[in-house]
């Protein structure tokens, strides 16, 4: 059965909060650059009257600043000039550079919220994987990726054929005519395709962006047993949580009491630290059953010696395995030596007393 079969229930709101602040977000670039081609366009068609009037601005100036060289050759004259063209262009452009700007930032809010995601903002090192990114590219997106290219390409060339044929015949009757009725006609065609087309990618956009919605949603799911465990904690005064953290600290604590003794010795530094040990044969080290310092410590030194579990004092080993060996985890194999000279004086011990 595959790892996500059984998340089967939708998000609850906390999930998709957690998530949201992880950067985790359903979000289709597509889309964002088709609402700024839209926007580009239809700014270009107001403000056009606005940038032709600049830039001949700009051209009459220039040809008359060149129409005295003496003038123009000198360190002024020519940084003048590309001031003055520089400022027009800008002036020209600025306002629908505005307009598309402004139209990303609201496309990009639209589907993501106002709410700043600053952890996606940490280094990860899991996104520079190999692996990772492998799945990214050959996974089954990359179907869907085509798809939706190869829709895009197959878009645009349909529109524009069917733009330009019906055309052709008026095209060839453009001989003869003046440069300006030639511009003018070309840009209105021009003019037209660019507009169509756009639609056509607002369109694959927003397909696009519901198939990315899917695709996050179905990554939110959950199981039963994660929705039991956050209804459980959802809505819960302070203090109910804390008892409860309590509850389970002090049923932890009991069954690790349970199990000392059952240990095969106690491991004390003499008074601050007691760790006790069980080694049974069927795994590869010995296993910590129980650990605790000072007044955890002396509880279980007490029991120890009430069930006759040998209590063997060494404070370097002790500190070390209450430091860096946690309830129901194997000894690690820098600790195997002086492990093992415990455990062998434990059975010489068991043996002079049986002999």
């Amino acid at each position: 059965m595959a790892a996500g079969a059984d998340k089967t229930e939708k998000a609850t709101p906390k999930r998709r909060d957690e998530a949201h602040k992880k950067g985790q977000v359903a979000k289709s670039q597509d889309l964002n650059g088709a609402i700024v081609l839209v926007a580009g366009l239809l700014s270009l068609s107001l403000l056009a009257p606005h940038v032709v009037g600049v830039m001949e601005h700009s051209l009459r100036d220039g040809l008359a600043s060149i129409s005295d060289p003496q003038r123009l050759v000198t360190g002024s004259g020519l940084g003048a000039l590309f001031s003055a063209t520089l400022r027009s262009v800008a002036l020209g452009v600025a306002p629908i550079a505005g307009v598309c700007l402004a139209a990303g930032v609201v496309a990009n809010l639209g589907q993501v919220g106002i709410k700043p995601a600053t952890h996606a903002l940490k280094p990860d090192p899991k996104r520079l994987s190999p692996l990772a990114g492998a799945k990214n590219i050959f996974g089954t997106r990359i179907f869907f990726e085509a798809g939706k290219s190869v829709a895009k390409v197959a878009v645009v060339g349909a529109i524009v054929a069917l733009a330009l044929i019906p055309r052709l015949t008026e095209l060839s009757s453009t001989v003869g005519m003046g440069p300006a009725a030639i511009a003018s006609m070309l840009t209105g065609m021009v003019f037209s395709i660019a507009q169509r087309a756009a639609l056509a990618y607002l369109l694959i956009g927003a397909v696009d962006y519901g198939y990315q919605r899917f695709r996050h949603e179905k990554s939110l799911r959950m199981s039963k047993e994660e929705l039991k465990e956050e209804f459980k904690q959802h809505g819960l005064p302070a203090e109910v949580k804390s008892a409860l953290r309590r509850r389970q600290l002090q049923a932890a604590r009991a069954r690790m009491m349970a199990a000392v003794p059952h240990a095969d010795v106690v491991v004390v530094n003499p008074t601050h630290f007691a760790v006790a040990l069980k080694y049974d044969g069927t795994r590869p080290a010995p296993e910590v059953v129980a650990k605790g310092q000072d007044l955890v410590a002396l509880q279980i030194r007490k029991l120890a010696e009430e069930s006759n579990v040998p209590v063997v004092e060494d404070k370097p080993l002790a500190r070390s395995l209450h430091k860096s060996v946690e309830i129901g985890q194997l000894v690690p194999e820098d600790l195997y030596q002086a492990v093992a000279q415990v455990l062998a004086y434990v059975y010489r011990v068991a043996r002079r007393r049986t002999a």
